[in-house]
């Protein structure tokens, strides 16, 4: 695998490991409320909230309006009377940042390609206080050179605006020394690809491609980013 001077890295399901954080985040908010709390609780949770994203993604809706309307949507699917706003705009994101569990390899990963003299960027969509905050307090912290998110940047992957914005703020300008990384082929890859930059997509679990977005790589695992095979 070619390597590269500079690396775009998604945080979420790529180096960190979101779906954990957003269990606990969420099982916090509804311990602390005495609302009822099982694993089908989060499964429904997940499905609206994946499906809002994706539209975000699409730019059909914005963030502030997915933070509050997640919520309506599962307090109206459970019964539950209570301030969606007030949750989905502070007490959830304020538990989901305290989430900053890495995957597996992440942590090794990211210290040999900076001691190797990459340039590492996080690149991601979510909400700004929370991403900084999960980056800011891993392990991973004193590797990553800047993290961009998309409620800062005005614009979410795949826009061409995320990467334009992106590129404004690090002067980078020679895109085939750029690696992205993730493992969203909807956000990740093809914005990457959009953008005119290689992509590389962490598929642990063997999905099959769909659609037409075409990774230039495909990996099972982040330590795959550091070797030199073809793949």
């Amino acid at each position: 695998m070619k390597q590269y001077p500079v690396y775009f890295l998604d945080a979420d399901e790529t180096l960190f490991d979101f779906r954990r954080a957003e269990r606990e985040g969420l099982k916090k908010v509804f311990i602390a409320h005495g609302f009822p709390w099982d694993e089908k609780t989060l499964e429904t949770y997940r499905e609206i909230n994946e499906g809002l994203w994706r539209r975000l993604e699409r730019g059909e809706i914005t963030k502030d309006r997915l933070e509050t309307e997640r919520f309506e949507r599962l307090f109206q699917k459970l019964g539950i009377s209570a301030d969606a706003r007030a949750i989905g705009t502070a007490e959830y994101p304020d538990a989901l940042s305290e989430g900053n569990f890495l995957l597996p390899d992440a942590f090794e990963v990211c210290q040999q390609l900076f001691a190797d003299g990459r340039r590492l960027f996080l690149t991601t969509n979510g909400i700004t206080r929370v991403q900084k905050r999960r980056l800011r307090e891993s392990k991973i912290a004193p590797f990553i050179e800047k993290i961009f998110v998309s409620e800062e940047a005005g614009a979410a992957k795949p826009q061409k605006a995320y990467f334009d914005y992106v590129f404004q703020h690090t002067g980078l300008s020679d895109r085939g020394q750029i690696l992205v990384v993730g493992d969203s082929l909807t956000s990740d890859i093809a914005g990457g690809a959009a953008a005119g930059i290689d992509t590389c997509w962490l598929n642990p679990s063997g999905k099959s491609l769909t659609g037409n977005v075409v990774p230039t790589f495909t990996i099972k695992n982040l330590r795959m980013l550091l070797t030199t095979s073809n793949f």
